[in-house]
């Protein structure tokens, strides 16, 4: 490339860069500008394919990374630099310089993207690349929960699809409609008809969504349950804020003692003027620990909160602290009228360095230089809780505290629990000059009620405390700076389990397996073509050369092998029927079996050899030794008796004694038939050795068809018969094919999925195993009658095993489930 062409092509990519920059900080503020979502990258992208090396390509993602910081999230270094004491401009510019750690999806996007073309179409390389970015912000999550998905919030219709995906289910989407756009302008000189099929795929993506969220929003305006228990909750606001000015002013007991009267009379106002049944403060707003006081003075304060409850005859849930062993949290308590404490929900993501520092990261040293970073410890993750009225009235909900709601995961929890509504507890002050920046938090919160179909109620300090829908629309809210009560009707509505509550996050985790598969796609391919392109080589024959440790060595880890997966079979048998019942058997199964095997393979491999035949010198070529032996030294090929680690023969010289070391090989006649096309004269065994010998030869000459690889028999397969006998499972003895998922959460279920999986895996071992023995022995039996028809013998036994596994086990497990049924 000359200089000339060179310096456009930055100054292109320059452009690119900041064209996509404005359109994703226009995007970003919201409003009317959500449609600028689905054509913002297309400058960037029409950069990135000017491009061709992958250093560049790097520099113009992390590039991107740092104008999308800037155009987008300016306001963030500011809001640091006000409450660290630093500057905005210096907290400003250690933003733009974290930028692509922070945004690192443009990275992983543009090198993804870059790879991809370079093997696979148009296709496939967008959606390697989408699936780079939505698994890389799943990977590493962002400090706010952002991701171009939350830019949709203000399209009632079309953020509908975040119950199927989440927000990261958007940003998919959006990324794969950039790509199309930008592919139909690469398309423009090859004529209308070649840019008109990238446009026509954008826009049924887009009609897609906008059909699914008519037909969402229609489904859910449908008339609610009218029995069911309905409360009014009423969000106080009190908008005090910058608490450690206050001290300094009015001293610390004096600013409890002004919150606190602050939210009594607002509260007596909710009661008086809106009837609320339930009462909600927003987070930290009792800045100090309830429930263990440090002081006489605190123990009085928690008395005087339980007795305004006990007065006020309705329930308070408030933002406060919580000690235990372990540390202090930032918690919300739930206090109920005579009864004091119910419970508290300890927040599960405290913010990092400000509210939460790592143990390994603490020390004097951080101490020093960030002052401010707090000391809470994180939760043990959701909890649902009872709101019940004094009348007896009772609605489940998840409490989230402020960045607890930028995670899916709590608020699904939550769903997966049982609960019929989310209470959201945050504390934006410092969003007060920045008020971009509580809207942001307000529009990622209202996606976990899409996500779940809960409603939410979200109380902030000064805003912006909202009432959410079940669609994500906020029905009402306050502005920043309002001292208001806020009243919404929350109900004991069940809603039905989305794909979201159903699956998790799943997108991010689908996206990092759709690029693993492709990765193994690709390496399968090139040693495919290598292995195409190599002409095959009847002058060498693949041996393994062990000396007789080694041998025994190895010998001794297949036997072992063996013998484990028998015992074990065994003890299944015998016990417990033939099945995995825990994962200390799959334990056993792994020291037993699986690592002996493995460490049988590595010895072979270690000593692999190619033996070809070199004018009068037989060699053995090794990974980092030549062996050399004349021919006229070998007398005499003596294959094993006892055919371990494999088959194999000796090599005995003409001197006498036997060579030194043994080599073991799967063609034991290939060898034989090596030495005499040189006219060397061989000779051979006995008849039982030669007899083994024969055996061994058949058994590598038959046709191995991908049905006989190791992954398809003993882990796909298996998987297959282990899904459909899990799930008659599952039905069975909780109820649904999920059901144990949604009693005992995700890890349980996939523990039990894996102990199916595993059990089937070892019983079709097994099952080979036997059917490995009686085709042997049948064609040993036509070995030692010299029948003259070996091979097809052989292959029709082959094909009989096959038949019998692939088809008798289905055939056997339907007949159980009928006959079970």
């Amino acid at each position: 490339m000359t200089k000339e062409r060179l310096s456009t092509s930055r100054w292109r990519s320059l452009a690119g860069i900041l064209a996509t920059a404005l359109l994703l900080g226009l995007y970003a503020r919201g409003g009317p500008a959500w449609g600028l979502g689905f054509v913002a990258l297309v400058p960037w992208l029409l950069a990135l394919d000017t491009d061709r090396s992958l250093q560049r390509v790097l520099a113009i993602g992390a590039l991107m990374s740092v104008a999308f910081v800037a155009a987008a999230f300016h306001w963030f270094g500011a809001a640091i630099g006000a409450y660290t004491g630093v500057g905005a401009a210096t907290a400003t510019v250690a933003l733009l310089l974290l930028a692509p750690l922070l945004q690192p999806q443009f990275i992983a996007y543009a090198l993804v993207r870059q790879l991809t073309g370079r093997r696979y179409g148009p296709l496939l390389r967008a959606l390697a690349a989408a699936s780079a970015w939505v698994a890389c912000e799943w990977l590493l999550p962002k400090l706010l929960g952002d991701t171009l998905g939350h830019g949709l919030f203000p399209s009632a219709v079309l953020r509908q699809m975040a119950d199927l995906g989440g927000a990261a289910g958007i940003t998919l989407v959006l990324l794969l409609v950039n790509e199309a756009l930008a592919f139909a302008i690469r398309q423009r000189e090859r004529g209308l008809r070649a840019a008109l099929r990238p446009l026509a795929l954008a826009a049924l993506i887009v009609a897609c969504m906008a059909g699914y969220g008519l037909l969402r929003r229609a489904a859910l305006q449908a008339p609610a349950i009218a029995d069911a228990a309905t409360l009014r909750v009423a969000m106080v606001q009190a908008s005090i804020t910058d608490y450690e000015r206050l001290r300094e002013e009015m001293g610390a007991y004096a600013v409890v003692r002004h919150v606190l009267d602050t939210h009594y009379a607002l509260s007596w106002s909710a009661i008086r003027d809106h009837d609320a049944d339930v009462l909600l403060w927003s987070e930290t707003v009792y800045p100090t620990s309830f429930g263990s006081p440090r002081s006489e003075d605190g123990a009085a304060l928690d008395r005087e909160i339980q007795g305004f409850v006990d007065a006020a005859g309705v329930p308070l849930v408030f933002g406060t602290y919580d000690r235990d062993e372990q540390g202090e949290y930032n918690a919300a308590a739930f206090l109920e009228p005579g009864k004091g404490l119910l419970g508290a929900y300890r927040k599960t993501y405290p913010f990092p360095l400000t509210e939460y520092v790592p143990r390994w990261l603490d020390g004097p040293w951080l101490r020093g230089l960030l002052p401010w970073a707090g000391g809470w410890r994180p939760g043990e993750g959701a909890r649902v809780l009872p709101l019940r009225s004094a009348d007896g009235r009772e609605v489940n909900v998840v409490p989230l505290i402020c960045l607890d709601d930028v995670h899916t995961d709590l608020a699904i929890d939550g769903a997966r629990l049982g609960a019929q509504a989310i209470i959201g507890m945050s504390n934006d002050s410092w969003f007060t000059a920045y008020p971009v920046g509580a809207r942001l938090h307000l529009a990622v919160a209202a996606f976990r009620s899409i996500e779940t179909r809960l409603p939410q109620v979200r109380v902030t300090t000064n805003g912006l405390s909202a009432i959410i829908d079940d669609t994500g629309e906020v029905l009402a809210s306050t502005s920043m700076g309002d001292q208001a009560v806020l009243t919404a009707f929350v109900s004991a509505r069940d809603p039905a389990p989305t794909l979201m509550v159903r699956w998790g996050d799943w997108v991010g985790r689908a996206g990092a397996v759709f690029l693993l598969a492709l990765a193994a796609l690709s390496v399968w391919r090139v040693r495919y073509r290598r292995a195409a392109a190599v002409p095959k080589d009847e002058s060498t024959v693949a041996v393994v050369a062990l000396t007789p440790l080694w041998r025994m060595a190895a010998g001794a880890l297949r036997l072992c092998a063996g013998v484990g997966l028998l015992w074990l079979a065994y003890d299944m048998l015998s016990r417990i029927g033939l099945q995995i019942q825990s994962l200390s058997q799959l334990k056993i199964f792994a020291a037993a079996v699986v690592a002996p095997a493995l460490a049988a393979w590595a010895i072979e491999r270690a000593f692999l050899a190619q033996a070809r035949v070199e004018g009068p010198l037989l060699v053995l070529d090794q990974r980092r030794q030549r062996i050399e032996m004349p021919l006229a030294s070998i007398a005499a090929l003596r294959p094993w008796r006892l055919p371990l680690p494999r088959s194999g023969v000796d090599l005995r010289l003409a001197e006498g004694p036997y060579w030194t070391r043994a080599l073991a090989l799967s063609r034991p006649h290939a060898l034989r038939r090596l030495l005499a096309a040189t006219g060397t004269a061989v000779d051979g065994g006995g008849r039982l050795t030669n007899a083994l010998a024969d055996l061994a030869q058949t058994r590598a000459d038959a046709r191995r068809p991908r049905l006989d690889h190791a992954l398809v028999k003993f882990a796909l397969f298996p998987l297959l018969l282990a899904l459909v006998a899990f799930r008659l499972h599952q039905v069975i003895a909780f109820g649904g094919s999920f059901g144990e998922y949604y009693s005992y959460g995700l890890a349980a279920y996939l523990t039990g999925l894996l102990i199916w999986w595993a059990s089937w895996s070892i019983g079709l071992m097994l099952f080979a195993a036997v059917l490995r023995i009686a085709i042997e022995t049948a064609v040993a039996l036509a070995i030692a009658l010299r029948s003259a028809h070996l091979a097809a013998l052989r292959d029709a036994l082959e094909w009989l095993g096959r038949l019998a596994f692939y088809l008798g086990v289905p055939a056997w497990l339907a007949f159980r489930l009928i006959s079970t049924g």
